[in-house]
């Protein structure tokens, strides 16, 4: 059965003397399922929102207001190193064996893991970068200047030359610029997410504010797709595996006393809600997107029913994580409560239905500040190409050399031809090849000694050539008959080792 792990990270002290939490765990390793647990705990870090990264060998968490990255080791479970960088990091996201990271300073920090090259960009944004999500081509950063660059990672990431970004700092002719600049907004943009599809026609990404508002791009063409517009301050936000549905949380300490007012008969805003989870339809029975929408594109669509309440008890949501079935959603909130939603109760915010009301999945006892999911580790080792190799260490970054190594470690193992043969669902190619090459090879021979016979003999030769023949027959029959024991025995072998194989895969199961 496939296990779903996540990660979490909290940030602040303690919030109650509890015995059971130790007082400098920071970020947990958990099973969702098929039953919930810890794996294993790592300690000291105060990681902001947003600051999160986990890669298949290594978590990297940025601190809260420091120049610094804690580095841990998930193969041997501890930190690994304490990175210094060049400002203070805000965010930070993974584009396969890259790094990158947001500053307060409005720059990004593209780190290669594999070499230690650090590559800063000139100050893209005015203010302190606070959202940072990528895709296979492309890397996205929101601001408090209430702007969404488009990068090409493939520009940003080049070695010299026109749109390579520079590798000390300093700005050039030729630094990069953003392919578009996403701005609708007038305020400081609190969450992105952004969806799986790499084409240029279905290149979808969602925005938050702090205007209230959420705005729907195709971040590849730079158009605005739809806004929708709130109550209160949107603070985080979760996009369905395959962009069937945009979840939003929100925070109503932000909503006024006469906006309560207004909207308690549609939202439900009582003294014992911290805020609200809403589940939207994208493409649905009444579709914000498409063709099929019953209002235009330019139309904003005011969201007022939410498809569940958050208990006051643990506070507005910080983070918002969607398993990779999309059927689970975690949220995690500052009074340490990890809350669980059933994605198959309530209703979806633009439908009818019922509430949906959370589950307590767990109490950290310090502000939840970032939910990760992993990759299920079954769907990893057989649907997902293996990696002929893997990072067992991180290159700490360099500002100052040209020259680079790269440290990786070689993960294809030596196969055997009886594990081919085993793990080959019907017979290979390569042995059926060789087996036809050998029919073809025997057919031949078989013309050639037909040719042969054909041809008159002497008579002295015929009968010196069947005293020969009865000797040379009894000698091919001794031979054929201990090659036939052979083939007996490696039958029986092969029969045994199969046996093995299929007994220790039960026991494995």
């Amino acid at each position: 059965m496939l296990a779903e792990d996540f990660f979490t990270a909290v940030n602040g002290p303690p919030l109650a003397s509890n015995t059971a939490i130790a007082k400098d765990v920071a970020v947990y390793h958990q099973t969702l399922s098929p039953s919930y647990g810890v794996r294993t705990t790592f300690r000291k870090s105060a990681t902001p929102v947003g600051g999160l990264a986990v890669s298949p060998a290594h978590i990297f968490a940025a601190q809260q207001d420091r120049a610094y990255l804690h580095v841990y080791s998930r193969l041997r479970g501890g930190q690994e190193a304490a990175v210094p960088m060049p400002e203070k990091i805000r965010c930070l996201a993974l584009a396969g064996d890259v790094l990158i990271a947001g500053t307060a300073e409005g720059r990004l920090l593209l780190w290669e893991t594999l070499s230690g090259r650090l590559i800063t960009t000139p100050p893209c944004h005015v203010q302190a970068v606070s959202c940072l999500q990528t895709t296979s081509h492309h890397v996205l950063s929101g601001s408090d200047d209430s702007n969404v660059h488009v990068w090409s990672l493939s520009q940003l990431l080049a070695l010299g030359g026109a749109g390579g970004a520079s590798s000390n700092g300093t700005s050039s002719s030729d630094d990069p610029e953003p392919e578009h600049t996403l701005a609708r907004h007038r305020a400081a943009v609190t969450a992105l997410v952004v969806g799986s599809s790499a084409s240029r026609d279905t290149s979808l990404c969602a925005s938050a504010s702090r205007d209230k508002t959420v705005v729907l791009w195709n971040y590849q063409t730079g158009v605005a797709l739809r806004t929708l517009l709130f109550a209160a301050v949107p603070t985080c936000l979760a996009l369905d595996p395959v962009a069937r549905a945009l979840y939003v949380a929100t925070d109503d300490s932000t909503i006024s006393s006469a906006a309560a007012a207004a909207s308690s008969a549609n939202t439900a805003v009582t003294a014992a809600t911290a805020g609200h989870i809403f589940a939207l339809e994208l493409f649905g029975d009444k579709p914000l997107l498409g063709a099929r929408g019953a209002e235009a594109a330019s139309t904003a669509a005011s969201i007022t029913k939410s498809f569940g309440a958050v208990p006051e008890e643990a506070g507005p949501a910080n983070c918002l994580s969607l398993s990779y079935d999309g059927a689970t959603l975690l949220s995690g909130h500052p009074r340490g409560r990890l809350l669980q939603w059933n994605l198959g109760d309530g209703a979806s915010s633009n439908g009818a239905g019922s509430t949906a009301l959370p589950v307590e999945l767990a109490n950290l006892n310090a502000a939840i500040t970032n939910v990760v999911f992993v990759a299920p580790a079954a769907l990893t080792a057989r649907v997902v190409p293996r990696k002929l190799i893997s990072a067992q260490t991180v290159v700490k970054p360099s500002q100052a050399g040209r020259s680079y190594s790269v440290a990786v470690k070689f993960d294809e193992e030596p196969s055997t031809d009886f594990d081919a043969l085993l793990h080959e669902p019907g017979f290979p190619g390569q042995s059926l090849q060789k087996a036809i090459m050998a029919l073809q090879q025997s057919e031949s021979q078989e013309q050639v000694q037909e040719q042969m016979q054909e041809q008159p003999e002497p008579a002295s030769e015929a009968a010196s050539s069947e005293a020969g023949d009865a000797a040379g027959d009894s000698k091919l029959r001794r031979q054929n008959a201990e090659l036939l024991e052979i083939i007996n025995e490696q039958q029986a072998l092969y029969q045994q080792a199969l046996q093995r194989c299929a007994d220790l895969e039960a026991a494995r199961s």
